[in-house]
């Protein structure tokens, strides 16, 4: 397209993951927010049986996961065809197929653009075991963990991992996102329990020591060159943060982090690495975790996708940097637009 034309921009979300309401109500935001003095804008959403439809209906709807219901909704016969007919596309899709690479697997063998993270980033951040293997490997700092698959479950499980971490531990699906599945175990009869329930999510398991911490994040923005944004922090009303601590309960954001004096380079310096570790493209948020008591750092892991709401943590950091959430989604998209 001319310089001068407008770049006509698809808000791809939804999907057959947990988080599917999370990517409706970041893509109600980024529709609401998004200059369209700049870009056509369309919207098409993936239901949880992953048929694809294009959304023309109420945002308010959308927000409440109920866009299925709408009356202006059209069936995507052709999705291949459809994709074509944009610019590019932000895949405002989280967890399983929107940071997992599958979506970007097909933008690639489409040849279109698109926000975010490329095909292996997406895959190799987004399975928490090959992560911590890969960070490992680089000397990154991470708390102790333990991987398994469900074949590989049995009556001896707890017991290495008792052996190896302790009680208490966290239990997580290794591939999954905003903290669904996750739980922390005392004992051995708890530890069963999480191990069940994660197994709901995915058949592979990360097992981790539990650290009293604080939750640290730092945002990542590509834009001619490596930017990070400042720490911030958040305070959980749960144990950890889990899913109703991020979305439900009344969790703060707290940018600067307070403790941005004393672990600030640290910060940087880790976020650097792990960034040029998994080749990050575009956006990323870096989460880590701070034992303020024995003043160690921890990387925790990467979100490449991640939530994009007004009020996410993500947001906020940059908005704390003097870019708004309008100017943030411009810069997201120009920078694929002007990639090729």
């Amino acid at each position: 397209m001319g310089g001068n034309l407008m770049k006509s921009v698809l808000i791809l979300f939804g999907g057959n993951s947990a988080e599917h309401l999370v990517s409706c109500m970041s893509a109600k935001e980024i529709r609401e927010n998004i200059d369209t003095d700049r870009f056509l804008v369309s919207m098409a959403g993936i239901s949880k049986e992953n048929v694809w439809y294009e959304y023309n209906d109420d945002l308010s709807i959308l927000a409440k996961g109920e866009w299925l219901e709408a009356e202006k909704i059209v069936l995507i016969d052709n999705i291949v065809e459809y994709l074509k007919g944009f610019d590019v596309v932000f895949p405002i899709i989280h967890g399983c197929q929107g940071e997992d690479g599958k979506l970007q697997g097909l933008f690639e063998m489409i040849g279109i653009n698109y926000v975010g993270n490329r095909v292996l980033s997406s895959a190799v951040t987004f399975d928490k075991g090959y992560s911590k293997i890969l960070c490992d490997y680089y000397d990154i700092p991470q708390t102790d963990y333990v991987v398994f698959h469900e074949r590989e479950f049995n009556k001896n499980t707890s017991v290495l991992c008792e052996k190896r971490l302790g009680y208490p531990m966290i239990v997580k699906p290794a591939n999954g996102g905003s903290s669904i599945g996750i739980g922390i175990c005392k004992n051995k009869r708890e530890f069963n329990r999480c191990v069940k329930e994660a197994l709901k999510f995915d058949s592979k398991i990360v097992v981790e020591e539990f650290v009293k911490a604080i939750d640290i994040e730092c945002g990542y923005l590509e834009n001619n060159g490596l930017n990070l944004s400042i720490p911030g922090e958040i305070e959980s009303v749960n144990l950890f943060y889990d899913y109703d601590a991020k979305y439900v309960m009344d969790s703060k954001i707290v940018i600067p982090s307070r403790r941005t004096d004393r672990i600030g380079k640290r910060v940087y310096d880790i976020a650097k690495r792990v960034i040029d570790i998994f080749d990050i493209k575009g956006i990323a948020r870096i989460d880590f975790l701070y034992d303020e008591e024995n003043d160690v750092l921890f990387f925790n892991e990467i979100n490449t996708m991640p939530g994009f709401t007004s009020i996410s943590m993500y947001s906020k950091l940059w908005e704390a940097e003097g870019i708004c959430y309008k100017e943030l989604i411009t810069r997201l998209i120009e920078t694929e637009t002007n990639a090729k």
